[in-house]
């Protein structure tokens, strides 16, 4: 079980009464972007093109992401980097095999995305026996109720 709260999407959406109705919706965020600190992982893995890659598509494309394309390096003598542009927003890792330590981030504007359990399935993928997400509401909006109510 991971330490962190599972919540952060929805974080971004607050359910207020408005005028006598229960329970409306109001978009209280634009988006929300999840920074992650994955220390203490498999250098190994942090240290593989192919696998950092696999990991990050398959965590956006597992989650409801609508994948547009990607784009990693391998740097020298070691370490990976890379982006995956997603119709929701991104992700993104920068690694340090020699530390065991990754930073990722995971920024989403779009409601079918599960931005939690992308972060999840990074955070097992590199085996990070310390991994930290900390959850920032982008984009902050004055409170306006969703259509419908």
């Amino acid at each position: 079980m991971l330490s962190f709260p599972v919540c952060y999407f929805l974080a971004a959406f607050r359910r207020a009464p408005i005028s006598g109705e229960r329970g409306a919706l109001w978009l209280t965020a634009l988006g929300i972007h999840l920074l992650l600190d994955l220390r203490d992982c498999n250098s190994a893995r942090l240290d593989d093109l192919l696998f950092v890659r696999d990991t990050l598509v398959r965590a956006a494309e597992e989650t409801g992401a609508t994948v547009i394309n990607d784009i990693f390096h391998r740097f020298s003598p070691q370490g990976v980097t890379g982006v995956v542009a997603i119709a929701e927003s991104h992700l993104c890792i920068h690694t340090w095999p020699e530390y065991g330590y990754a930073a990722a981030d995971i920024f989403t504007c779009g409601p079918g995305f599960d931005a939690s359990a992308a972060a999840e399935l990074i955070i097992a993928a590199f085996e990070s026996r310390d991994p930290e997400v900390r959850e920032v509401e982008r984009g902050a909006l004055l409170p306006v109720a969703a259509e419908g109510g």
